[in-house]
């Protein structure tokens, strides 16, 4: 019975975990489909820039002490939902696109 249990918790885990992918679907209007869009005209291209670099950044923007080029605002509408996993699974996705 307790593997049984396990097991399922497990599953629920894996499916429940941040999809990198699918959360960078709303950041393609404006960041473009790679990433190699300067947001708006204004922001930097975030293609190219490691994990934790965008991380950190998409953290500050949730957090509200971000603010470059003046995007704070819009951009921390765009993460208030992204838990920390999101971030890092989002992160992760554009910081491995080639």
């Amino acid at each position: 019975m307790k593997k049984i249990a396990l097991a399922m918790l497990f599953a629920g885990v894996s499916l429940m975990a941040a999809d990198g992918k699918a959360l960078a679907a709303k950041c393609a209007a404006c960041h473009g489909a790679s990433f190699e869009k300067a947001a708006l005209g204004k922001s930097a291209i975030v293609k190219g820039q490691s994990a934790g670099t965008i991380e950190t950044s998409l953290k500050g923007y949730k957090a509200g002490t971000l603010n470059k080029a003046g995007m704070g605002a819009l951009m921390k509408g765009q993460v208030a939902t992204m838990s920390d996993a999101d971030m890092k699974a989002l992160a992760s996705y554009i910081a491995g696109i080639k």
